[in-house]
Order: structure tokens, then sequence, then C-alpha cells
């Protein structure tokens, strides 16, 4: 049974008195925020058609598999989909040496990477996509050159006993046999950032916390936390303790106390992101029945605040009938303390909120939602 909600928003009224003069439109739209959103459960084999179609103006989800190239209508946005990454059993003989671990380690990016386009190469936990990249640009770099110029003799590929931790890093296996639970070199894990995120985060009145779950020093730690030592857990669960309370002199020494605690997650090898895939999602815009203007998250993909607050339908210079499809059905409670947790939910919170602060579409912080006088500092 197909589910979906209708949001009505009425559009105010401005009383103009004294001469009025036509032709021209105001030079600037206060929000081309369309005043009924429709929000509905589509499943990814039918979104394709309801997309040329023009019966929906967007789709929110799985990634469609198109027969052939998606026609010029349909156009698509990337976001952060996955981190991937690989994990030497600390019983196998490969686990023993340092040295030994990052060849082995080597030489499974490189199979994965090679057999799977879609999976780009990036030893490192923080991707270009993370609002936070810029400040371990250089850390990633050294990674990058250390994992890919080990000169440790790499194990023939053939020798390794690999495993999928999950079903979808069975497809990164390509054609290699999949070792048994209980006998197994390398594990591969694809990790969906939505996932984590959700898995991570809490809604609190609308609010999305803890507020660091959006940075990717914190993302790291969730993915790799596992595999780290006592002492080293230790020491960077005493740094989280540090950031998250604030207990920093300046913007300074929070930004080296994420480096320090990233820094200590990628320290062995036994454990390690080797590359991450972006996720792509469709929307139709044909003209005059699709959709421009269009904003979305870096991580969440069209599933965030801001491409509701942006999007503009080419029928109208603004507001309009906006038709969202979806592929989650609603599972929690729609109230706005402890609710709107799952992904219908959150893209349903998104249309009716009215935050003062939105989460940054490219960034880990969070940006007004209100015109704001802005002074300059010195005053000119």
């Amino acid at each position: 049974m197909r589910r979906h909600l209708t949001l009505g928003f009425l559009l105010s009224t401005l009383t103009v008195t004294g001469a009025v003069r036509g032709g021209h439109e105001l030079p600037v739209y206060p929000s081309y925020y369309p005043h009924e959103i429709e929000i509905s459960t589509v499943a990814p084999e039918t979104a394709e058609s309801l997309l040329r179609q023009s019966k929906i103006h967007v789709f929110l989800g799985s990634e469609l598999r198109f027969s052939g190239s998606p026609p010029d209508m349909i156009g698509a946005v990337e976001s952060l989909g996955s981190l991937v990454t690989v994990r030497i059993n600390p019983q196998s003989r490969y686990a023993r040496a340092d040295a030994t671990a990052c060849a082995v380690a080597s030489a499974v990016t490189r199979k994965i990477s090679s057999s799977n386009p879609d999976v780009i190469r990036h030893p490192y936990p923080i991707t270009p996509l993370h609002g936070d990249y810029l400040y371990h640009v250089d850390l990633a770099e050294a990674a990058k050159r250390r994992l890919l110029s080990n000169t440790e003799a790499w194990p023939a590929i053939e020798e390794l006993k690999l495993k999928a931790a999950d079903a979808a890093a069975k497809r990164l296996l390509g054609t290699e046999k999949a070792a048994p639970e209980s006998d197994w070199d390398v594990e591969i894990r694809e990790t969906s950032l939505l996932e984590l995120t959700e898995s991570a985060t809490t809604v609190i009145n609308g609010w999305l916390v803890p507020t660091v779950a959006r940075s990717g020093w914190y993302q790291a730690y969730l993915v790799l936390r596992d595999a780290i030592d006592a002492g080293t857990r230790e020491r960077v669960e005493a740094d989280l303790q540090r950031i998250q309370f604030g207990d920093v002199n300046n913007p300074v020494d929070r930004i080296n106390l994420e480096r320090a605690v990233v820094t200590a997650l990628v320290s062995d090898c036994r454990q390690i992101v080797v590359g991450y895939t972006l996720k792509r999602e469709y929307f139709n815009s044909e003209f005059s029945a699709g959709i421009e203007n269009i904003a979305f998250d870096s991580l969440t993909g069209l599933n965030a605040a801001i491409f509701l607050r942006t999007v503009k339908l080419k029928d109208f210079p603004w507001n309009g009938w906006l038709r969202v499809g979806i592929d989650a059905r609603p599972t929690s409670a729609w109230n706005p303390i402890t609710g709107f947790s799952d992904k219908f939910g959150r893209l349903m919170w998104s249309a009716v909120a009215d935050p003062a602060l939105l989460p940054s579409p490219y960034d880990q912080a969070w940006m007004a939602n209100r015109i704001s006088e802005i002074q300059a500092s010195p005053p000119r």
C-alpha cells in the first residue's frame, strides 16, 4: 500500500498602500518553498518510471539502476555513500608484524579499487566530502603515500582468505571465493554513512545530538574504535571527551585534538579505511514539469532541510506543488521531542519544522535559517 503525506502551507499576503506599478517581479524572493509537499513511499523499481512521467519530482534513497544512460531530463546529485574498511584477523599469521599487516592492507586495497571502479581509493577515514577535511588533508596524503608505497613484499591476493562482513561488502570480493566464518585472513566491510550517522545520533526537539556526529573525525572514531588496543582507546576517548565538553583553549587546540584522535585511530594497519563510495540520487529536471535550484547535503544527500528550502519548481516562479518519493516507510513516532528519527520522519520534519539553525550542507557546522543583519567588523 502506498503511503503518502501531504503537507499544506498557507501563503500570507502583503497589503501595499499607495501607488502600485506592475511589470516587474520582486528582485529577491524570500523563499522558493513549495506551498504543498507530498512525500510518498516509492519502491526503487518503480521510481524511474515515475520520474520519467513527472509523477514525482525527486527520489531519495537507493540508487536507481537505469537500463541505459539516464535520459537528459533526469539529473543527479552525489553525496558520501559509504566507507570501505579492511580488517586483518588478529589470529592470522599476517597480523603478527606491523610491516606484514600493512603489506596485506596494501594488496587488498589495490584489489578492491581495481575490481570496483565505484570505490574511490582513499586510505584515510575523512574524505573530501567531510566538512573538516581541510584540517586533515596533509595527514590523508601522508596515509596514502605510506600505504601505497609500502616496500614490504606483497602477498599474492590468491593466498589471502577474504571474507565479506556484510551483504553490501560481498560485491567487493568480485570473483574471489569468500572465506568461511571461522577461518579468514582479511575481512572487508562497507559501512553506510547514513546508517552510521543515524545510529550515533538522537533527535531531540528537532536537534541532532551529539552535534559532532557530522564531523569526519567523529565518524572515523565510530568506524575504527573497535580495533584499537585498550591503551589507545583510553587516550582517544579522553580526547573525545575534551572535545565534546569544550575543554579546549581555542579552535586551534580543538583541531589539534581532532587530528590526534584520527592519528591514533589510523596508526595500525590491522584495520583501516581504504576508500569510499558515492551515493547518487535523481530528480526530474524537465522543462517545465521538473525542478531546479537543487541544494543538497554532502553527507545525507537530498534528505536535508536545505533541499526543501531551496528547490524551485519550473512550472512556477516560486512555490507550487512538490512531489517527493522516498524508499523508506514511516517507522518512528511522529512527535517533535524524540520522534521523527527514521528516514521518512526526518524528511517530513525538515518540511514542517522551522528551526533557527540548519545543518550546514557542505560543512560540519550549522547555518542560520533566518535572514540576519551582519555587521561588518570593524564597522565601515
